[in-house]
């Protein structure tokens, strides 16, 4: 699933998916931008979380964290594939005081 996003967003080198080990057992999954690590269990909204890190996290480690863009790609990502409403979902980040960067872009296609 994570090669079949990645070449939908026309986006090269998605990141491997490993196992998230077992004795990780307060986290379902985690990312950066070469490794996606899930659980047996990994719910979709969590793995479109973690791929949106993914996008928003460089080979090197600098990340976005919950920021702005990332707020973005995460948004996108749930519109796209577990079809949330766009504007239903701007509203609520907004009421919510959650900055979004329209139009953000992965960080690592401006580099």
């Amino acid at each position: 699933m994570v090669d079949a996003i990645w070449s939908d967003m026309d986006i090269q080198y998605p990141p491997t998916v490993e196992r998230l080990p077992r004795h990780a057992s307060a986290t379902i999954a985690r990312a950066n931008r070469l490794s996606l690590f899930l659980s047996d269990l990994t719910p979709a909204w969590c793995l479109l979380h973690e791929i949106a890190h993914a996008m928003t996290t460089t080979a090197d480690g600098s990340s976005d964290g919950h920021g702005p863009i990332f707020m973005e790609i995460y948004l996108r990502l749930l519109v796209r594939y577990l079809r949330f409403d766009e504007m239903e979902m701007r509203r609520l980040l907004q009421d919510a005081g959650i900055n979004v960067a329209r139009n953000a872009r992965p960080v690592f296609l401006d580099r």
